[in-house]
């Protein structure tokens, strides 16, 4: 546990040696999600945190209309405690769009940006079906009390994703989703992030990244797409790629959890790419 910006509890797992990277998860899981990540390292120091509310990280009411800047602040803070002046940032999904809201906004500290899978809200990208009604006020408040967190529930919502023959050589972390899906603190998060972030019709365009915004992107980034990601086929991904000045486009067979089926070579790619940045 660090202690963050007027004693906020922040969660973080670390492991590794070197040029230091900081992790952010997507919705609906932790820093736990990383787990297989961390056991491929070479000569990278990374930190994979609970984002407020889910893991063991306290929770922070943010009101919608400034959800990315809260977002923002939460990473500046969270690095501040870690002792960092400058880092890369790498995200998974949702942890994705976090990590890119910060590297636009902090460009002179964030050295390198690695989105593992594509990240919600970059143009081109839509939401599946399940997360639309999951953000739909009345029924996302009823299914928690109606469909109780399961093994075969959590397939079901990473198949959604691409995901659902990667996620079962994970059962450590389908029991951590299970359990994450039981703790009402997290579901809250996860219920107030998707309605920050979506309609029953899709993502909001308050929040969506604009093609303008990558096309000012200074900081050098890397792009782990999935050849199946659900989220934003192929074509999104060459689209988002071509915007950003400097950046490496890798496409792997996965869908939206790179990482789930070749942890080692996702971990590879990222720890060259970090290492490729220097150490601070």
């Amino acid at each position: 546990m660090i202690e963050a910006h007027r004693g906020r509890q922040v969660h973080v797992i670390e492991a590794g040696d070197g040029a230091p990277v900081v992790f952010l998860h997507g919705s609906s899981t932790s820093s736990l999600s990383a787990l297989s990540l961390l056991e491929h390292l070479e000569d990278v120091r990374l930190i994979a945190v609970d984002r407020p509310g889910y893991g063991l990280s306290e929770p922070v009411e943010v009101p919608r209309e400034r959800f990315r800047e809260a977002a923002v602040e939460f990473v500046d803070e969270t690095v501040d405690a870690l002792g960092l002046q400058s880092f890369a940032l790498a995200g998974g999904s949702m942890g994705g769009t976090w990590a890119l809201w910060n590297a636009l906004a902090r460009p002179e500290r964030v050295r390198r940006l690695a989105l593992l899978g594509s990240a919600p809200l970059l143009p081109g990208t839509r939401a599946p079906a399940p997360l639309r009604v999951m953000a739909a006020p009345v029924v996302g408040e009823l299914l928690p009390r109606v469909v109780k967190p399961s093994p075969n529930l959590v397939v079901r919502m990473m198949s959604s994703v691409g995901e659902g023959e990667t996620i079962v050589r994970h059962p450590d972390l389908i029991d951590a989703m299970i359990a994450a899906g039981r703790d009402p603190i997290a579901s809250a998060t996860d219920r107030a992030e998707l309605r920050a972030i979506l309609t029953p019709l899709g993502f909001r365009r308050s929040v969506r990244v604009h093609p303008s915004e990558l096309q000012q992107l200074t900081v050098p980034t890397l792009l782990v797409w999935g050849d199946h990601d659900p989220v934003g086929p192929l074509d999104v991904a060459q689209a988002v790629a071509s915007l950003i000045p400097e950046r490496q486009l890798e496409v792997v067979a996965a869908g939206h959890a790179v990482w789930l089926g070749d942890p080692k070579r996702i971990s590879a790619l990222l720890c060259a790419f970090v290492r490729s940045g220097g150490e601070t």
